[in-house]
């Protein structure tokens, strides 16, 4: 099961500012049946609940927390609190964090600057700043970003393939399980970034018959850097035309035809990309292309997460 550190009002927690939570069901129902969360509030940690609202306000570059109406410097307070959060988080094996988006502490580019009673636009919030500094190339996202369906289904996709690779790190014996892993993700993989696909077989092919713990380590860093690029349209087309090549001799031409249509019609935005890999999935059964159904790109996470369903899930 996945661990996910969420901000805790999403979970439905009383501890917003008004003492109030802001459950997010896709969070809590969906992600909830394969995860369980760890949940976090500095804000709550330092000030208590209900409270006064916050602001991030610039000094000469210096960030400081201050009241709304009272005008108290809480910058300390905060940066405890912060701290405090961030040891629990990282205390813990977690593939991904999400945040509460607007938040002083823990918006991710949406939190308001301020100087003076003057905005200043809008940045990560010192929680998230914080946790970006401290986990690179992590699943980070934020729940308002994650409306976006393109954003959601990337995101959940990171998770699951960072936990993946968590896993194999941790248990790993030899080098054939390595090169499955690699095997098994070589499409997504190639779906995310075409020149770190080709370095990962190189490394993992291992001409300079390195140790398996330096393979692995070398592995692992670019494998996280490669899930956490956005996917597109583009990329994955490129990918399923290479699907299409293990069976193409096998076919029937209507079988053919239509399965190039249905590239074409979500290369044109006309259907989702669940309806082409279904149809992928069912000629690999139909014609046992093994190699192809232990493909994580076609199930790279439950399919009752139901990500792939929306035509604008792709950029």
């Amino acid at each position: 099961m996945l661990k996910i550190a969420v901000s805790a009002c999403l979970l439905g927690e009383p501890i917003r500012y008004d003492k109030t939570g802001q459950r997010d069901r896709f969070i809590t129902d969906k992600l909830g049946k394969y995860a369980s969360f760890i949940p976090f509030c500095p804000e709550h940690l330092a000030f208590g609940t209900p409270r006064e609202t916050i602001r991030i306000v610039l000094d000469n570059e210096r960030k400081k927390v201050i009241t709304v109406f009272s005008k108290n410097d809480v910058t300390q307070a905060m940066n405890d609190a912060i701290a405090h959060e961030l040891h629990n988080i990282q205390s813990e094996e977690i593939c991904g964090i999400i945040l509460k988006s607007k938040s002083p502490s823990c918006g991710l580019g949406s939190t308001k600057y301020y100087s003076g009673e003057m905005s200043e636009g809008k940045k990560d919030g010192l929680f998230a700043l914080t946790c970006k500094e401290h986990f690179v190339d992590f699943p980070i996202e934020e729940e308002a970003r994650l409306i976006d369906p393109w954003l959601r289904e990337n995101f959940v996709m990171q998770l699951f393939a960072y936990h993946d690779a968590m896993r194999l790190q941790k248990k790993i014996k030899t080098m054939q399980e390595l090169v499955a892993f690699h095997t098994a993700y070589k499409f997504l993989l190639q779906s995310k970034h075409e020149t770190n696909y080709r370095l990962l077989g190189k490394i993992v092919a291992n001409h300079d018959k390195r140790t398996l713990q330096e393979i692995t380590q070398e592995y692992i860093a670019l494998f996280k850097k490669t899930i956490a690029t956005k996917g597109s349209i583009s990329k994955t087309v490129n990918v399923l035309q290479h699907l299409v090549g293990f069976f193409k001799k096998e076919l029937e031409g209507n079988e053919k035809r239509e399965l190039h249509l249905q590239i074409e019609e979500f290369r044109d935005e006309i259907i989702p990309l669940i309806a082409v890999m279904s149809t992928i999935e069912f000629l690999a059964k139909k014609y046992n292309t093994t190699y192809l159904l232990g493909q994580k790109f076609l199930n790279p996470y439950p399919k009752d997460l139901s990500l792939r369903s929306f035509i604008q899930e792709g950029k």
